[in-house]
């Protein structure tokens, strides 16, 4: 049961603003600065268990310490005693109340994001994921449903509910938190359950970018378990091929920020906010060009023999072309050092038996005079 009120009678609750899976927002007043607020509170099914305690906590911490425009600002926290008669405390983080809407729920409506637009909100999302990192501090969680949109057009970061400091992502996560965030916008190496920094948020801030143009995310599949493979094993195709009025700037810049090694993708969040800046103004990005699928289609018709018809359904990733370009060369390598080797050993080889002594001529006898038995 939710109390009417909360931090002594400071908060007066009102209406359900949205729930996930650890906590539920509500819209509250304060009536001691006499301002409308947003208060999010733990599930009280989860809030004896101390991970989600300290997840919780975290986020509160987190979110504290940034003060941005475009990072949704943390007013105060606390904690309640649950009125079920367990006793547990029920902490609370008190936020600033943001009119507007998630870009989840905007997707949800199917509605179209021009490009341009797609782009100036991945750009405001980068100067705050900027101002965290300098702080020291990884959202890890970036996704449409964590990204708020005004009335008025402006962009607010929320929810840091799994964000860490750097200097503690840098350390192997345990076991219980694994793999953390959402499974269709993870990074590999999130997805692995290996060390995090930064770039793990510029590789979601590319699932973002990629689902705001396309309507979909890279990676979909029947379970987390199957799109984090994707996220892992295969390569997303080019926005382009979704909707073609992508230009080829825009499918550079979003396939960067998917590389799966970290060291080819955007290395800050001011990289690839830059690089996005070149490509609205109509320049030249730093990202390199994709190759389009209609050529890679082709090269592939080409150089494979005619494929059994169950094997057909599943289109070449980037990653399998480049495989088979690899072995062909190899190949046709070998061909050439074998055939080499061939002529080098018959330059050799053949003056040396034209120069020796020609046998002598045999004697052949003349089986006309000879009797079967002879012969």
């Amino acid at each position: 049961m939710v109390p009417h009120s909360l931090g002594g009678g400071r908060y007066e609750m009102e209406g359900l603003l949205g729930h996930g899976g650890m906590a539920d927002v509500r819209k509250a007043r304060d009536v001691r600065l006499g301002r409308t607020v947003a208060i999010k509170r733990l599930r009280a099914d989860l809030a004896s268990d101390p991970i989600f305690q300290a997840r919780f906590r975290r986020e509160a911490q987190s979110a504290a310490s940034l003060n941005h425009p475009s990072v949704v600002a943390v007013y105060d926290t606390g904690g309640e005693t649950a009125t079920d008669g367990s006793g547990v405390s029920l902490p609370y983080i008190v936020m600033e109340y943001v009119e507007g809407r998630t870009l989840r729920d905007i997707l949800r409506e199917g509605r179209k994001i021009l490009p341009e637009r797609a782009l100036e909100i991945v750009s405001t999302v980068l100067t705050a994921l900027d101002y965290s990192h300098r702080a020291g501090i990884i959202h890890r969680d970036i996704k449409p449903a964590n990204v708020m949109l005004t009335p008025t057009g402006d962009v607010k970061v929320m929810d840091f509910g799994i964000a860490r400091a750097i200097a503690d992502a840098s350390a192997s996560m345990t076991q219980t938190a694994a793999v953390i965030g959402t499974a269709q916008y993870l990074s590999p190496e999130q997805a692995r359950g290996e060390q995090v920094d930064a770039r793990s948020d510029l590789y979601s801030t590319g699932c973002l970018l990629y689902e705001l143009l396309t309507g979909r995310p890279p990676f979909v599949g029947d379970s987390p378990v199957s799109v984090a493979y994707q996220h892992v094993r295969e390569e997303a195709p080019a926005p382009s091929t979704l909707d073609p009025e992508i230009s080829p700037e825009i499918d550079a810049i979003t396939l960067k920020a998917l590389c799966k090694p970290v060291d080819e993708r955007y290395q800050s969040a001011i990289e690839m906010r830059a690089d996005i800046a070149r490509a609205l103004e109509g320049k030249e990005v730093l990202a390199a060009p994709v190759v389009g699928a209609t050529e890679l289609e082709t090269q592939h018709f080409l150089a494979q023999p005619p494929l059994d018809p169950a094997s057909t359904t599943v289109n070449p990733s980037l990653a399998e072309v480049d495989d088979r370009r690899r072995s062909r060369a190899a190949l046709w390598t070998g061909l050439f050092l074998l055939v080499a080797a061939l002529v080098i050993g018959g330059l050799v080889v053949v003056p040396q038996l034209l120069a020796s002594d020609a046998p002598a001529p045999a004697e052949v006898p003349d089986l006309k005079k000879m009797t079967v038995a002879e012969a």
